[in-house]
């Protein structure tokens, strides 16, 4: 062993310079550019998030002087791991759980003055933290609101809210969102991701892509969606602020990726700005910090353009993502085989829209898919548009508008092997000019897998 010694010193300058290599590797991104006009919003579905993914992009608008303001969708009320690091002891009084989500409010307000955002640039809006998806799915017009898991309540509970008392329902969202885009007219905004693992973030993105629909002609901002929970990603997790961060391989060709730089100083900064959400630090230090890198990245998926019904042309929506670990013991007997999403598409045949989901098998007895198409009209509330649930299995399926069940003779489902062909006419859909499209496998109530949703304009 002692012969070995003497090479100690010579391999760890080897490490050393590879490490340095590869944080100097250009990631072949083009570089956000930001001029003096500029306004900044940046939309964050936790406290921390605007922290963790943006922290570069305030400290490079605030050194120009251009306006930034934060939106927290929700006080990350439910985070009840970090609450039982933070406090010692589990919490589940509503009110003790409000309390810590105004702890995480104020903990943004302190990391974002660090950055340099006046206190009242920060604003809470206070959804239910990991129900507004639910909230997107079904939660619209004259259905009632979504109750919150530990707050115990139906509408914003905060007083210093952007609007206490809002209801748990799309409607208000959409509201709030646009009142704000509005008065504030940014022209870049910085958005959770559509196929982020998280629900909330998801639904942020789709939230904010329904507002701009219905502000265009007012403000026409540049979208910079920002990826932060995804499956084994960043690699590694750990503090590395010489390395790049780069998209996880399963998108990195079809998201259209852009980057911007951190000096030496600015991922100083990030750093401590990080450190200041200290309820969350403590329990997930590594993880966190693992957003400190030389770069932050942000990239979305292009609109899909369909073309006339002649053309009848396939358009890919997603690619299979990467597969997870189901839960002992939620397994029967025998052991459940994972059904992944291959590939998905959409065409317009005649006067129907037609999406076609190829599966990595077919659904089994224990296993059933969900796909969900959303209408867009600018002539028409959001809220009264049809939002359509195909809910399948192997030998079934079931469709909903919101939770009005539908008859299904009006829609065509045809299952061969692992494919599933959906035919939903375009009329069903309130005769959109846009879709939204989503879609997920499932066991029980546990997801398997799913796509990222996808805007779509029908020409």
């Amino acid at each position: 062993m002692a012969k070995y010694i003497k090479f100690i010193p010579t391999f760890l300058f080897l490490i050393f310079f590879a490490a340095l290599a590869l944080a100097q590797t250009p990631s072949g991104f083009p570089e956000i550019s930001f001029s003096p006009e500029d306004r900044v919003l940046i939309l964050a579905p936790h406290p921390d998030d605007e922290t963790i993914a943006c922290a570069g992009v305030i400290q490079r608008a605030r050194s120009m002087n251009i306006p930034v303001e934060v939106v927290l969708f929700t006080a990350g009320d439910n985070n009840q791991w970090s609450f039982l690091v933070y406090r010692k002891h589990p919490v589940f009084f509503p009110k003790a759980v409000q309390n810590l989500g105004l702890l995480r409010y104020a903990e943004s307000i302190v990391s974002g003055a660090f950055l340099g955002i006046p206190e009242e640039n920060i604003i809470l809006l206070g959804y239910p933290d990991f129900k507004t998806l639910n909230i997107w799915y079904a939660n619209w017009g004259d259905n009632p609101p979504v109750k919150s898991l530990l707050t115990n309540v139906r509408a914003v509970p905060y007083k210093n809210a952007f609007r206490p008392g809002a209801a748990y329902k799309g409607d208000d969202i959409l509201r709030d969102l646009k009142t704000i885009i509005r008065e504030f007219k940014p022209t870049k905004i910085f958005v959770s991701h559509p196929a982020d693992h998280n629900p909330d973030h998801r639904s942020l993105y789709l939230f904010c892509r329904v507002a701009l629909w219905d502000l265009e002609g007012e403000v026409a901002p540049q979208v910079f969606p920002y990826l932060v929970h995804f499956k084994n990603w960043p690699k590694p997790s750990a503090y590395r602020p010489e390395m790049k961060i780069i998209p996880p391989a399963f998108f990195k060709n079809n998201v259209n990726w852009q980057e911007l730089a951190l000096t030496a100083e600015q991922i100083k900064n990030k750093t401590s700005a990080v450190e200041k959400h200290n309820s969350q630090y403590k329990s997930s230090k590594n993880y966190l910090l693992s957003f400190v890198r030389s770069n932050e990245l942000f990239g979305d998926y292009p609109v899909l353009k369909l073309r006339s019904s002649s053309a009848n042309e396939d358009f890919l929506i997603s690619e299979a993502g990467e597969e997870i670990e189901i839960p002992e013991q939620l397994e029967n007997k025998e052991r459940v085989s994972f059904v992944g999403l291959q590939s998905s598409s959409v065409h317009v045949e005649k006067d129907q829209l037609v999406i076609k989901l190829e599966f990595s098998r077919p659904l089994g007895r224990q296993t059933a898919a969900s796909l969900h198409v959303f209408g867009y009209r600018h002539d028409r509330e959001f809220s009264q548009m049809p939002k359509i649930h195909v809910k399948y299995g192997m030998l079934w399926y079931k469709i909903f508008d919101q939770t009005r069940q539908l008859r299904s003779k009006i829609f065509k489902v045809v299952r061969k092997n692992k494919q599933t062909t959906v035919y939903i006419p375009l009329k069903v859909l309130g005769d959109p000019e846009k879709i939204l499209i989503g879609s997920h496998t499932y066991l029980g109530a546990v997801p398997l897998d799913w796509v990222a949703w996808r805007a779509v304009e029908i020409n």
